[in-house]
């Protein structure tokens, strides 16, 4: 006869468990990128490989972040790409890093994320940010308005309104009383995914601390903020019922390679695509080739050397100095990697590489072993 089954383990839904060497957990952020000659279909079974490789490895979480009319990004809809990916995973935690939440009105976000959370239950988390994640026409366009900064000021009223449709919790009285996001508790007990609180500035540090929720700093893009958003998170930070002490994830540009050069050659493409971005050209990620061969005005020498000085890239044991060295720098609980090149199998092989330098677990060996 089976064994009487006892009470479920409880699961942390937010702090995860460092492996290995590793000093703290280690996570991977998708940006899904689609490099020249290649395309999104193509990008996207990547990122399918890549969730099942952090799977097999031990990382913690894979979440992938909403970009909007940007050719090198293919992950304008997260809710459809983590359905996917959590097709193609059984363990591994899927979430948004983030959803745009002045985008989408909240009973949107709160049924698709409802029923990511029913497809992979105790698995989803609901990461939010308050940037459009894309040029100003194109927010207007998918807000249909050109009053963008109302839509960031009111971030406050659509994060509870979101998190009253989630515990579908709207008092009497209420225009939204009667409504009801489905999947959700209206149909009887059911949880919900933990909500994250994303940001590059210090505003989102500071709700995500008045809130007692986790928060995650874009330190991959916004390096120069990354301590004073953290100080202040952690000194304005007060218990709820989500986190009794701070709990603060950052987003690390990082990429290995078998040798330095191989590793330099990967990341300019990551720079060039984004110098390309930040002056109005925005396109695929350029080959390792196209990179080299770029003439650099010296305006734009600088501007990539200061973007390659926030990426921690080279050999597997140069990265994990550099990653030991960050987290100790500030303090981070959590370091979540993204690896911006042009190719898929670069990016691939940068986490196993990372992961082998940790001493990370293989899932795949130890069930041959056995």
């Amino acid at each position: 006869m089976p064994a009487p089954e006892g009470p479920a383990p409880v699961v942390d839904a937010i702090r995860g468990t460092a492996l290995g060497s590793a000093p703290v957990p280690l996570s991977v952020l998708d940006l899904v990128t689609v490099g020249s000659g290649s395309t999104a279909r193509q990008s996207l079974r990547t990122s399918v490989e890549i969730a099942k490789l952090g799977e097999r490895r031990g990382y913690h979480r894979h979440w992938v972040a909403e970009h909007h009319s940007m050719p090198g990004v293919a992950s304008s809809s997260p809710a459809v790409i983590l359905a996917h990916l959590a097709a193609h995973t059984e363990r591994i935690r899927l979430g948004s890093g983030g959803v745009m939440l002045p985008n989408h009105a909240p009973l949107v976000i709160a049924e698709q994320f409802g029923t990511l959370e029913a497809l992979a239950p105790g698995r989803v988390d609901l990461g939010l940010g308050r940037a459009p994640g894309t040029d100003g026409a194109t927010a207007a366009a998918l807000r249909r308005t050109d009053r963008l900064n109302e839509g960031a000021d009111d971030f406050p009223q659509q994060l509870a309104e979101l998190t009253r449709f989630l515990d579908d919790d709207f008092p009497d009285g209420h225009p939204y009383a009667r409504i009801h996001a489905v999947p959700g508790p209206v149909q009887g007990p059911a949880a919900r995914p933990p909500l994250w609180l994303l940001g590059s500035s210090g505003f989102s540090a500071r709700l995500a601390a008045t809130l007692g929720l986790p928060f995650a700093f874009a330190h991959h893009f916004s390096a120069q903020n990354t301590i004073p958003a953290l100080d202040l998170y952690r000194e304005s930070f007060r218990p709820s019922a989500v986190l009794d002490a701070p709990y603060a994830v950052i987003g690390v540009a990082a990429l290995a390679a078998e040798d330095e050069n191989e590793a330099r050659r990967q990341v300019l493409t990551g720079a060039l695509s984004m110098l390309r971005l930040r002056t109005g050209r925005p396109g695929l990620v350029p080959t390792p080739e196209e990179a080299e061969a770029y003439s650099f005005s010296p305006q734009e020498r600088d501007f990539v050397d200061g973007w390659l000085t926030n990426i921690v890239h080279g050999t597997p044991d140069a990265v994990r100095a550099g990653l030991d060295d960050l987290q100790k720098r500030t303090g981070a609980d959590e370091l979540m990697l993204t690896a911006n090149a042009h190719g898929g199998d670069a990016r691939l092989r940068s986490y196993g590489l990372i992961a082998d330098a940790y001493g990370l677990p293989d899932a795949l060996q130890a069930l041959s072993s056995k």
